[in-house]
């Protein structure tokens, strides 16, 4: 006598459609299902269909973008129709500052500049955090009472600490540019390309309209890949400009800037502490 229907997963109704089926074949009419061995290898039998039925059901959700649960999947998935899902958002804030010069360099300093990286530190919640300035910033001198004073206003700092990671492009079909950190403000990633390892080159921008794109932008490609990391794409000379040594192309080395965050949870810092200023 064939099984009738499996409409349920549940570990006890696959228990007993087991049993009801033996107990309607001729071979089993005197056998205990409940008080011998033979309980034991029902119940082997009913756990691995009710295990093999729940993998079998978890693979189909997450085979569809409606009903995936496992963000990895999700990404996969809506990679296929074009879609790259949101990272983390950095939490920002707007500051200004003014920085009275040292006397003895008061013929010397021309120019002043806040470099990329750490700026400050702030508190929520008894909790620390760090911001930072993810571009270079030039200040403005001014001349106030026979003193130099430098002025920075309104600048944007973020939550997060800035990292940077270099590669260098050989040409092979199968190198990877991976930023190997989670927690990226993907907002944030600069790309730079240079033909020398000590230049910071040509600046790259993310793609956002693929029909602007020609043989000679300078632009990049972001996607979401497992553990929430990003991986970079680059252009073949005819969609983006091609990366190398080959004639019309930019250079092989390749400097990147991204921010890793904290998100949401930096929000609600009030006070913020200076860290540096160079």
């Amino acid at each position: 006598m064939p099984f009738t229907k499996f409409t349920n997963l549940d570990f006890d109704q696959i228990k007993t459609s087991i049993k009801d089926y033996l107990r309607a074949n001729s071979d089993f009419t005197d056998f205990d299902f409940e008080g011998s061995n033979f309980s034991a290898l029902i119940d082997t039998l009913a756990y691995n269909t009710y295990i093999t039925s729940f993998n079998s059901n978890m693979i189909v959700n997450e085979s569809f973008l409606d009903s995936a649960t496992v963000r990895q999947n999700v990404v996969s998935l809506a990679g296929n129709i074009g879609y790259v899902p949101r990272s983390r958002t950095a939490s920002k804030t707007i500051v200004s500052l003014r920085v009275v010069l040292p006397d003895d360099n008061d013929d010397v300093i021309a120019t002043i500049t806040l470099n990329a990286g750490i700026f400050s530190t702030g508190s929520s919640n008894n909790t620390s955090f760090v911001f930072s300035t993810i571009e270079d910033i030039q200040g403005k001198i001014e001349i106030e009472n026979g003193v130099k004073v430098a002025y920075f206003d309104n600048i944007p700092i973020y939550q997060g600490t800035l990292l940077k990671k270099s590669f260098v492009y050989d040409g092979s079909l199968d190198q990877k540019f991976i930023l190997n950190n989670s927690s990226i403000d993907a907002t944030t990633i600069l790309v730079y390309i240079s033909d020398f390892e000590s230049q910071r080159g040509f600046r790259y921008s993310p793609v956002e309209n693929i029909s602007n794109i020609t043989k000679d932008s300078r632009i990049y490609f972001v996607r979401e890949i497992q553990d929430e990391k990003y991986e970079l794409r680059f252009g073949d000379g005819i969609f983006g400009k091609k990366l190398g040594d080959d004639a019309g192309a930019d250079g092989k080395y390749i400097n990147v800037d991204y921010l890793i965050t904290d998100g949401k949870e930096g929000n609600g810092v009030r006070t913020i502490y200076l860290c540096r200023i160079t």
